[in-house]
């Protein structure tokens, strides 16, 4: 059923039988979002003031971005049409290109803030990656017909991408695609040349493996990999048909597609991990990306069904507003998905999933019939050793869980702080149907340790491993706890941590080293009040009950989070079974072990069925059979 407030054409069950979409339901839904957009428009269509909160970067800002973001999906929906503009999208971005580069820097109803230094006025760096984009996507339409003056004002405009410093992380990108523009338009310098080359050699640093890239100097892993990381390097090669840079990032794009269209559930849903989640179904631009220029492993209906369902989780969940407006949150509204840079136009990163639409009608991307998504197909347990992570698929469900053990939001030179804690990064564990809680509930799928009644969280995150066998496999880190009062860390105390899945169940091993006298340690599962949610402790813990988080999480309102407790002090090591699912099963999970041992710093788990895991210490290792 159309939720939307779009006119969507009919359902083709036929050649799409998992979401009906085809790509007329694509083209739809952008100019449906287009549409709403431009009535928020300036009179000259410079500026978009989306209603709703500003962003850290103010209101001047965040009409650019309406501008900028929304271009993308016009961009992307005039050039997969070959030129075709029946709403006139393209005039009147050209008129709002003339408008803004006319006299940029000026306090009044349409002029384009300057771009400088991403501390000082930044986000306009980011903004200008999109209109360098949307003008490359539309050329011939756009920027060949326009007079030579407004030509030069844009390329003065965008020059400041070049000039400034960008963020230490992605944002390299943008004056990567500022000068990938500039230098298609033959106005190629110095400049140009080395905002590439930078952006370039920065990214070969930043690659893990796996198929991986931090974003940054860090160890951040999340759905920037997607929608920046991958995305623009493939789209410069795609454009200007730069085979070299296609034949080393191609082949990266592949693999990481191989793990990362595992992350979405059998409802559509993208993993909910990392920040900027208000950007939603841009988490399929990677998937469109590779089905447009053929790095991908995924079969043509796979990558559909991927992509397509994926847009319409969130058009069926409320992301759009009844004025045709992507709202600031996940579903709907939701402000504990949001940063301080988030602002109105803020989700329209989300045009970035209309990179598909470079694929032309007759493309297999279309016409070949939908298929099942990696994640609907039997139970998979996928170990990346590379970024730190664990992938856990349940095929009953279409649950898709993600054990982190390498990925967090702590900067090189930044120190570890409670008060900085990102609960979208420091948790255990996260999935496809669940979120975490609020800071001023109790977090779900976390470890901490309490000294002196103050709880604490983990924040740079140490990988210790990862491997996989058939049907299982398993994660190790280890963190320092940090505390928000107090001493911000008691020395010695370090807690190593061992995920290992197996089809439904995820064995949570830690041990904790150093506690000092009088302290507690809590375990809590997965937050939900909608699902099936269980905790139960094997070894080491000897207390078990249920907190409520009142504020509930982006998918519900409110929820139940289980939790484990125990007395601690020196070095214990604590053993637990968790599992989600949409309902309860047959069996008790109590019952899914037979025994547990611990003899000479090393764990045996002899499950029910007959199958043994052991989890040694020093080295963290696994052995599962």
């Amino acid at each position: 059923m159309n939720t939307t407030p779009f006119d969507l054409p009919a359902e083709d069950r036929e050649l799409s039988p998992h979401t009906g979409f085809t790509r007329a339901h694509w083209e739809a839904v952008a100019d449906g979002l287009l549409g709403a957009a431009w009535r928020w428009a300036t009179p000259e269509g410079a500026l978009l003031d989306l209603p709703g909160r500003p962003s850290g970067s103010g209101v001047r800002s965040d009409g650019l971005e309406g501008y900028a973001r929304t271009f993308l999906s016009a961009g992307f929906r005039v050039a997969g049409a070959q030129g075709k503009d029946p709403h006139g999208w393209l005039e009147r971005y050209a008129g709002g290109l003339a408008a803004g580069t006319r006299t940029p820097g000026r306090d009044d109803a349409e002029s384009w803030p300057l771009i400088l230094d991403h501390h000082i006025q930044g986000q306009p760096m980011v903004e200008s990656a999109s209109v360098a984009l949307g003008l490359s996507l539309t050329r011939p339409w756009l920027w060949d017909r326009l007079d030579g003056d407004v030509q030069d004002r844009a390329e003065k405009w965008l020059r400041g991408a070049i000039t400034h410093t960008p963020a230490p992380n992605n944002w390299y990108l943008f004056p990567f695609m500022v000068a990938s523009f500039l230098e298609s338009v033959g106005r190629s310098d110095g400049a140009t040349t080395r905002a590439i080359q930078r952006a370039l050699e920065l990214m070969e640093t930043w690659y893990e493996g796996d198929g991986w890239y931090r974003d940054g100097d860090g160890r951040a892993f999340d759905h920037y990999n997607g929608w920046a990381l991958h995305l623009y390097p493939m789209l410069h090669a795609h454009l200007t048909g730069d085979s070299a840079l296609s034949e080393r990032v191609g082949p990266r794009l592949r693999e990481h597609l191989e793990s990362f269209s595992l992350l979405f559930g059998g409802d559509g849903a993208p993993i909910h991990f990392g920040r900027s989640l208000t950007y939603r179904f841009a988490a399929s631009a990677a998937v469109g990306i590779g089905a447009v220029t053929g790095h991908t492993p995924l079969s043509p209906g796979a990558s559909r069904r991927l992509i397509s369902g994926n847009l319409r989780y969130f058009l069926d969940r409320g992301g759009v507003t009844d004025e045709g407006l992507l709202s600031l949150g996940w579903h709907g509204p939701h402000d504990a998905t949001l940063q301080y840079y988030s602002g109105p136009a803020s989700p329209y990163w989300a045009s970035k999933g209309f990179v598909a639409l470079l694929a032309g009608e007759d493309d297999p991307l279309w016409t070949a019939t939908e298929e099942a998504a990696p994640s609907e197909g039997p139970d998979r347990v996928l170990a990346l050793p590379a970024p730190g992570l664990l992938v856990q698929s349940t095929q009953a469900d279409g649950i898709v869980r993600l054990h982190n053990h390498g990925s967090d939001h702590v900067r090189p030179f930044e120190g570890e702080s409670a008060s900085d804690e990102d609960a979208l990064y420091s948790h255990q564990a996260y999935s496809t149907h669940t979120g975490p809680t609020s800071k001023a509930n109790p977090a779900d799928n976390h470890l901490s340790v309490e000294c002196g009644g103050v709880g604490s969280v983990r924040r740079r995150i140490h990988p210790l491993g990862a491997g996989q066998g058939d049907g299982w496999g398993w994660a190790a880190s280890w963190h320092r706890p940090v505390f928000a009062s107090g001493p911000p860390m008691v020395p010695g105390l370090r807690v190593e941590s061992v995920t290992v899945a197996r089809g439904a169940y995820e064995l949570r091993v830690h041990r904790v080293v150093g506690a000092p006298h009088g302290a507690r340690v809590t375990l809590t599962g997965w937050a939900t009040d909608a699902l099936h949610s269980e905790l139960v402790g094997l070894h080491g813990w000897d207390r078990r009950d249920e907190v409520r988080a009142p504020q509930g999480t982006a998918y519900e309102p409110w929820v139940r989070v289980p939790r484990l407790a125990a007395d601690v002090e020196g070095t214990a090591v604590f053993v637990a079974l968790a599992a989600l699912g949409a309902e309860q099963p047959n069996t008790p999970l109590a019952d899914a072990v037979a025994d547990v041992a611990l003899l000479d710093r090393e764990l045996t788990v002899r499950w029910a069925d007959g199958a043994r895991t052991v989890v040694g210490f020093e080295p963290p290792h696994v052995q599962h059979g």
